[in-house]
């Protein structure tokens, strides 16, 4: 007994359960891909950081350079 009309019904059936567990193992792989990816770790910006990039740019002059440090020192 033959499926289908001309007895490519066997294929077809076969390429489709091929296509199913293909999508099957798809959906996992970008599950698990997708949880367990860490997040990219920005960088933070202390505060020192901010203050040395100030005075690379010349917004402050070493005086207020040093004394902003040692403030920032003591507190932290």
């Amino acid at each position: 007994m033959m499926w289908g009309a001309d007895g490519w019904g066997w294929i077809w059936g076969a390429l489709m359960m091929v296509g199913f567990w293909g999508l099957i193992v798809l959906v996992v792989w970008a599950v698990i891909r997708g949880t367990s990816r860490p997040e990219p770790k920005e960088r933070r910006r202390d505060a020192l950081d901010v203050l040395e990039e100030r005075f690379a740019r010349g917004e402050i002059d070493e005086q207020e350079f040093e004394a902003r440090r040692r403030t920032l020192e003591r507190a932290g």
